[in-house]
């Protein structure tokens, strides 16, 4: 009775761990113990035929498939017999694990398409968000470097063929933590949140800050860039562990000024979008060897190594294109522009 008992909690544990694995590994198992059956069977009533259970196996996987190379032949009845019951049984189970794995193979492609598996790469860009300003940033990111991994969180979006773009789809609310597991936000290496072009610019602004919350909770050290389009919600969107603040209004309404009072034949908006398109901009602590000279010394000592330098930050105070003869001090932080490499 004891024996029984025990019998029947090793079968329950098998069906426990049986049963949750994949469907394509079980039907593999269920492959393999079948053929092993055969070839041992085969290998034992006719063994003169099938030297080895190996032999054995083998003819038995030919014969599930229908290939027959007919390498190996049963020449018993009894043999003859065993080959029968493999096609019925063995065939089938070849040909529904190729088709259930073909079918698995299209449902996880199109469960990729449609954000429900789970990234599990690391150093990637989590981008919030699908608009044409993020589409644009992917195919930049992706001229830029192909190995570069891509996650797109979006709760509008539906579907985002996996073929067409470079990135990993992730379905649902970036607010939420389970969201946020599956895009493996511990492992990112930077986050940017975009607004969404649907909903009203306040209501558009708290959903940023409120993923910048609960980004921050997930990952302490990951870099967010959040934009934000009221300025009286960018200090809100800092407290809440954003660590770059892009107003994106007022980009654009200076931008629209240099439009309407620019000089003749100078395009503001072109210029500018070469420039961040073909250059970077850095800030840079005042070199040593520099400390004391004029601002005229340090653009020629940063022309020599290719880098431009536009001016500089003291005292919280952002002076662009300065007097050439303006000293530099130590406590400096020089603004830079320099090609992307």
């Amino acid at each position: 009775m004891l024996e029984a008992k025990v019998t029947d909690m090793n079968l329950e544990s098998f069906k426990h761990v049986f049963y949750r694995m994949p469907i394509v590994v079980r039907l593999l198992l269920a492959v393999c113990v079948i053929m092993l059956f055969f070839g041992t069977v085969i290998h034992l009533i006719e063994p003169r035929e099938f030297p080895s259970v190996f032999d054995g196996v083998w003819w038995a996987f030919v014969t599930g498939a229908t290939i027959g190379y007919g390498d190996y032949v049963p020449i018993t009845i009894t043999g003859r017999i065993v080959g029968i019951l493999l096609i019925l049984s063995g065939g089938g189970m070849l040909t529904f694990y190729i088709t259930t794995l073909a079918a698995s193979t299209i449902n996880h492609e199109n469960d990729l398409s449609k954000g429900k598996v789970s990234f599990n790469g690391k150093n990637h860009i989590v981008i919030i968000g699908w608009n044409e300003r993020t589409r644009q940033l992917i195919d930049m990111i992706a001229s830029k470097d192909t190995h570069q991994e891509i996650v797109m969180i979006d709760r509008t979006l539906n579907e985002l063929p996996y073929q067409h773009y470079p990135v990993h789809f992730i379905h649902g609310e970036p607010s939420e933590d389970a969201v946020l597991v599956q895009a493996n936000i511990e492992k990112a290496e930077s986050v940017l949140i975009s607004s969404g072009i649907t909903t009203e610019e306040r209501k558009a602004d708290i959903n940023t800050i409120l993923a910048a919350v609960a980004i921050r909770g997930n990952n302490q050290d990951v870099q967010i860039n959040a934009e934000i389009l009221t300025i009286s919600q960018v200090e809100n969107a800092i407290r809440a562990g954003a660590d770059t603040v892009i107003s994106s209004n007022d980009f654009m309404s200076t931008l629209f000024y240099h439009e309407l009072f620019h000089k003749k034949n100078t395009p503001p908006f072109e210029t500018v979008l070469t420039l961040l398109n073909e250059q970077q901009f850095s800030h840079i602590k005042l070199p040593q060897e520099l400390e004391g000279s004029s601002y005229k010394e340090a653009v020629i000592f940063f022309l020599n190594s290719d880098e431009l330098l536009l001016g500089f930050i003291r005292d919280g105070d952002w002076v662009m294109n300065p007097s050439k003869e303006i000293s530099l001090d130590s406590d400096d932080t020089l603004i830079i522009l320099s090609a992307w490499k």
